[in-house]
C-alpha cells in the first residue's frame, strides 16, 4: 500500500478512535410537549409534588426530562433548610406562578441518599439524597423566573407564601432516567 492510503487509514482509525459520538445516531425530528400534556399531568398530580411529564433521548446518549411541580406552603424558620441534591441530573426551573424563597447550595449536614428503587430516583431525579444546608445563596423566585441548578447542589424552599408552580426541565447526561417515558395519563 502506498503512504497516502496508509496516512488516510490510520487518520480515519485516528478519528473514530477520538470522535465516538461523530457517528452516533442522533434525532432528527424536535419533541413537543404541549400545553395540553402539561395540564393533563398537572391534574392528576393528587397530593404528589413532582410528575414527570415526558423524557427524550436527544442523542450522545443524554435526556431531557420535562416534568410539573407544585409546592404548598412552608416556612423554615432559623439558618437551617431541608434541601434535596441531584448527584447526575441538572435542573432547570421555570416558575409559573406563586412565589417562594429558594435556597442552593450551602454548607451541607445530616445527609442521607435515596434508596436506587424509590420511584423519585427512578422516573423523576435519578440518584439523590437529602441535606440539612445552611450558608446557601437564598433568592425569592416568582412566575417567569429561571433558575439553574446544577447537579450536585442542594437545593430547598425556606418560604413558599401559598404555593409555588413550576416547570422543572431536568438535563440526564448519563441517561439514568427512563428514555421515553410518558405519564401514564398521556396515554389516555
Amino acid at each position: 500500500m502506498s503512504n497516502k492510503i496508509l496516512t488516510a487509514l490510520a487518520g480515519a482509525a485516528l478519528l473514530a478512535t477520538l470522535s465516538p459520538n461523530l457517528f452516533a445516531q442522533r434525532p432528527t425530528v424536535a419533541t413537543d410537549v404541549p400545553n395540553s400534556e402539561i395540564m393533563t399531568v398537572f391534574e392528576h398530580m393528587n397530593d404528589t409534588i413532582d410528575q414527570q411529564v415526558r423524557i427524550v433521548d436527544i442523542g450522545d446518549d443524554i435526556n431531557v426530562a420535562v416534568g410539573i411541580l407544585q409546592r404548598k406552603v412552608t416556612r423554615t424558620e432559623g439558618d437551617e433548610v431541608a434541601a434535596i441534591v441531584h448527584h447526575q441530573v441538572t435542573e432547570v426551573y421555570y416558575v409559573l406562578s406563586g412565589s417562594g424563597v429558594l435556597v442552593t447550595g450551602g454548607n451541607a449536614t445530616a445527609s442521607s441518599e435515596f434508596a436506587p428503587d424509590n420511584i423519585s430516583v427512578l422516573e423523576l431525579i435519578g440518584p439523590s439524597g437529602s441535606r440539612t444546608v445552611v450558608n446557601g445563596q437564598t433568592r425569592t423566585v416568582s412566575a417567569g423566573d429561571v433558575v439553574v441548578i446544577p447537579a450536585g447542589v442542594p437545593h430547598g424552599f425556606r418560604h413558599i407564601q401559598e404555593q409555588i408552580t413550576y416547570l422543572s426541565i431536568r438535563v440526564d447526561p448519563d441517561q439514568v432516567l427512563p428514555t421515553g417515558y410518558a405519564h401514564p395519563s398521556l396515554e389516555d
